[in-house]
């Protein structure tokens, strides 16, 4: 397996940038060189972190749901979106899909399941549905029954929106109606010329990263009934007394929670 240690990875810079140890120089370096253009990169991955738990603490326990995909998963970061849902139902179905090869390493850290639940952890890329939806460890799922597909901190990696809307509908295509879509990227819209460092950061670094408008961000949830309030900087979503002390200047990411009719 070859994890390129020399190059650097979004997951791995997102690990170090949280703090985690699962990273190698040249991520660390590139971190550096990121978060030297945008001091509050770290300060808005930790926001998009707990609005990942708040959405999946929301949907498990107030919207029913008991199964989960969550595509682009990155490095375990407790609590993992399985431990969240499975504290609310531990009867829980968790399906993680990643393709970086150090997250595949640490994947029986995503695989800690309740007794009563089940988790499992799909090595493909957020490009190809196909082989996410046919792969065997995705027949936990049940397609007859709801399920929320979770892309959190992954599209703006992902340039052309034609791409990313593509790959959200094939996604959702087959999910039954009453599934949801919760989803977070990066914006601009709360601090233009800090994320335009960040961007240019990632970009020095081989990694593209497309900031885009609240509006550009609504346009993944046509057809979809999204939840309240919508489309919006993920401290404002469903905050908590963390969230909402965390400034709007200091978190880069929107977030949204859409159900499939």
């Amino acid at each position: 397996m070859d994890l390129k240690s020399d190059v650097p990875h979004s997951a791995r810079i997102y690990d170090y940038l949280l703090g985690g140890k699962d990273n190698f120089q040249a991520d660390r370096e590139a971190a550096a060189g990121i978060a030297k253009g945008s001091p509050n990169l770290p300060t808005s991955m930790r926001a998009n972190r707990n609005y990942m738990a708040r959405v999946a603490h929301y949907l498990a326990a107030e919207c029913g749901f008991r199964q989960f995909l969550d595509v682009g998963t990155g490095l375990p970061t407790a609590p993992n979106l399985h431990e969240v849902v499975q504290g609310v139902a531990p009867e829980s179905r968790v399906v993680y899909v990643d393709n970086d090869p150090i997250v595949l390493v640490h994947a029986r850290a995503l695989l800690t399941s309740s007794p009563e639940g089940r988790s499992a952890y799909i090595d493909a890329d957020f490009h190809d549905p196909a082989a996410i939806l046919n792969a065997p460890e995705f027949e936990i799922l049940d397609l007859s029954q709801p399920i929320a597909l979770c892309l959190l901190a992954i599209v703006h990696f992902i340039p052309d929106d034609s791409v990313v809307q593509g790959v959200i509908d094939r996604l959702m295509k087959p999910l039954a109606p009453g599934s949801a879509l919760a989803l977070s990227t990066a914006t601009a819209d709360s601090a233009p010329e800090e994320v335009a460092r960040a961007a240019a950061g990632y970009h020095a670094q081989g990694i593209p990263m497309k900031p885009r408008t609240r509006a550009e961000v609504e346009q993944f949830f046509t057809g979809m009934e999204l939840v309240d309030p919508g489309v919006t900087l993920v401290n404002h979503w469903h905050a908590d007394d963390a969230a909402s002390a965390v400034p709007d200047a200091h978190v880069f990411m929107h977030g949204g929670v859409a159900i499939k009719p």
